[in-house]
């Protein structure tokens, strides 16, 4: 029996598969819906910042429109009427604050998860992870009742205060920063620190000298997360502050929107005030940006 004449394949070009040009797609068609994504992001943070810089005269006119007259006054109006200087030194102590004592506390406690080989690191990590699933709006009642009976009881202002909001938002950011943490401490090479043991180091040198600096990645990124969180948190801040002076700064942007609503619409300084808050955290972003990234996809899948 003699076998079939082979087909010839040097004269057929290179074989591209259905199934590779299939596998392709999705990736390129992906891509294009993010670059999208962020030319409508770019395009909608300058029509803010123009906006921001017109009158409300020509906001109605022409919403869409470039400003015919620059007007600095519109951030100045913002700065001094709706309170927005004391207000931005309160967003910082506080986001400032509460991110480093959440980072503080959280880094010890995640590597410790990270590293323990008891049966309770599972659940205890998974007690963390459920944590961070448990909405704000359920606990702002107890918090509050909480505080003003610990108030009351021991004479700490917790209400109507800068430490008392900065306790409340590191326990509303500890169960992600650990977490966060928890996968990040797992990432990292453990024989740097078993060696860091033979050369005589203790645990406590080790986790100082050693893990923490290899870390640094994710201790930023945690950071950073807590800093955006609480600069950005309203609900306790209108609960929990009462007074002019302790207001944080999206707290001073609704009452300053509430007064325009009686002293009529300024649209240009309510832009202006909505550009002061979101200034801070673009600067931040354009900074730390890859450092982020690397702290959010280090420990995947650990």
């Amino acid at each position: 029996m003699t076998r079939p004449p082979e087909p010839d394949l040097s004269r057929a070009g290179p074989v591209r598969p259905a199934a590779r040009r299939r596998r392709l797609r999705p990736r390129h068609l992906g891509a294009a819906a993010i670059r999208a994504l962020c030319a409508v992001n770019v395009l909608l943070l300058l029509w803010m910042i123009a906006t921001s810089l017109r009158s409300t005269e020509e906001i109605f006119d022409d919403p869409v429109g470039l400003p015919a007259h620059i007007q600095w006054n519109n951030y100045l109006r913002a700065w001094q009427t709706g309170g927005f200087g004391p207000a931005l030194l309160n967003s910082l102590t506080v986001s400032i604050g509460s991110a480093a004592i959440t980072v503080a506390v959280a880094a010890p406690a995640a590597y410790v998860l990270a590293r323990t080989e008891r049966r309770s690191g599972g659940p205890l990590t998974l007690l963390f992870a459920l944590g961070i699933g448990v909405p704000a709006q359920l606990i702002i009642i107890p918090v509050y009742v909480a505080f003003a009976k610990a108030q009351s009881l021991t004479h700490l202002k917790l209400l109507d205060s800068m430490q008392g909001l900065t306790a409340v938002y590191v326990g509303l950011a500890m169960p992600f920063t650990v977490f966060l943490l928890t996968g990040y401490f797992r990432s990292l090479p453990v024989e740097i620190e078993e060696a860091a043991c033979l050369d005589g180091a203790g645990a406590l040198r080790s986790f100082l000298r050693i893990v923490l600096p290899m870390a640094r990645n994710g201790l930023i990124t945690a950071f950073t997360m807590q800093v955006l969180g609480a600069w950005n948190e309203t609900m306790f801040g209108l609960v929990m502050l009462t007074s002019d002076g302790n207001r944080t700064l999206p707290v001073a942007l609704l009452s300053f929107i509430d007064q325009q609503q009686f002293q009529g619409t300024d649209w240009g300084g309510m832009f202006a005030g909505v550009v002061i808050i979101m200034a801070p955290v673009l600067v931040l972003f354009v900074v730390l940006g890859q450092r982020l990234i690397a702290g959010m996809t280090a420990g995947v899948g650990k």
